[in-house]
């Protein structure tokens, strides 16, 4: 089968060295063009580009749904994963068996832009990946296979990104493998559908009124993009990690005791483990306290 997979970014490579190692055609990764980044906003290219032109595959990076369309007239089959773009119904019916998608949720639950962010968010207990065939609609099509995992509550999004880019691996290729064999894909239901946003970076400002268990899903969710943050003394710093503790503080105050920060909430006070003060690279909790001389006056807003 002539394969062409689709793909923008990191959490796309393992199902592609899996792609390479099989006994299909990668026939070649269509990627987002290059994008200025960093600092200097010098031209970048997608994570999923520097794979290609590594193992020696052809890459290419159309501007346009036109130049797209020309693209998949050369495949069978194309495997979505994170690509960024909609791709027009007309498109998705060139390749023979269509397209595919390997989605980062439990599909019907968390269609859309950040299925991982918001299954934090949420406190979901299981998680995993769904491979279904795209359709014009966000994440409606039917589905070949799906896989379970349990979400560990101290997950931050980016170590749950990587869990699932290798559990995704298996189910895309058992996809292929039904799709070659004819079978057909099972209706995905409406019933328990939910709408995963995209997130913003007003989103992550911290209400340090909440419990406690609410505020750490959020930093776990939002870590590393767009980030959790807060302000202290007029400056905004983003708080990469933190932990439960049984202290009581009053809400938003902080204290430095046993060598540990803590911050108070709604409910217990959560400790302070990695924070970026502003204009400052990432840090432990108790270097920055150590360096701002926190004052028993002292607030996060």
């Amino acid at each position: 089968m002539r394969i062409i997979v689709a793909a923008t970014p990191a959490v796309a490579i393992p199902t592609l060295d899996a792609l390479l190692e099989s006994g299909y055609e990668l026939v070649s990764v269509i990627t987002r063009p290059d994008a200025p980044a960093g600092r200097g906003r010098s031209l970048q290219a997608t994570d999923v580009s520097n794979w290609a032109h590594s193992h020696g595959v052809l890459v290419h990076k159309p501007e346009d749904k036109e130049a797209l369309r020309d693209l998949v007239k050369g495949a069978e089959l194309v495997v979505t994963i994170g690509y960024g773009r909609l791709i027009p119904r007309d498109i998705l019916e060139i390749p023979r068996y269509g397209f595919i998608n390997l989605h980062f949720s439990l599909l019907p639950r968390w269609r859309g832009a950040a299925p991982v962010q918001r299954a934090i968010e949420a406190g979901d207990r299981v998680t995993g990946v769904t491979v279904f065939a795209l359709d014009a609609g966000m994440d409606t099509g039917p589905i070949y296979h799906q896989a379970e995992i349990e979400l560990a509550m101290d997950l931050s999004s980016d170590q749950l990104f990587r869990i699932l880019a290798d559990l995704g691996v298996d189910p895309v290729l058992k996809s292929i493998e039904k799709i070659a064999s004819g079978e057909v894909p099972r209706p995905q239901a409406d019933s328990g559908a939910t709408r995963a946003l995209k997130l913003t970076r007003e989103e992550g400002r911290i209400d340090w009124g909440l419990p406690a268990i609410d505020i750490s899903r959020k930093v776990n969710a939002f870590n590393s993009n767009p980030g959790a943050w807060s302000e202290f003394r007029g400056e905004t710093i983003k708080i990469n990690q933190v932990s439960l503790s049984e202290k009581s503080l009053p809400v938003a105050s902080i204290e430095v005791a046993d060598n540990s920060i803590y911050i108070g909430t709604a409910t217990v006070a959560l400790k302070l483990i990695e924070v970026t003060p502003a204009g400052k690279a990432k840090m432990s909790a108790l270097a920055w306290s150590n360096g701002a001389r926190i004052s028993s006056t002292d607030v996060l807003l």
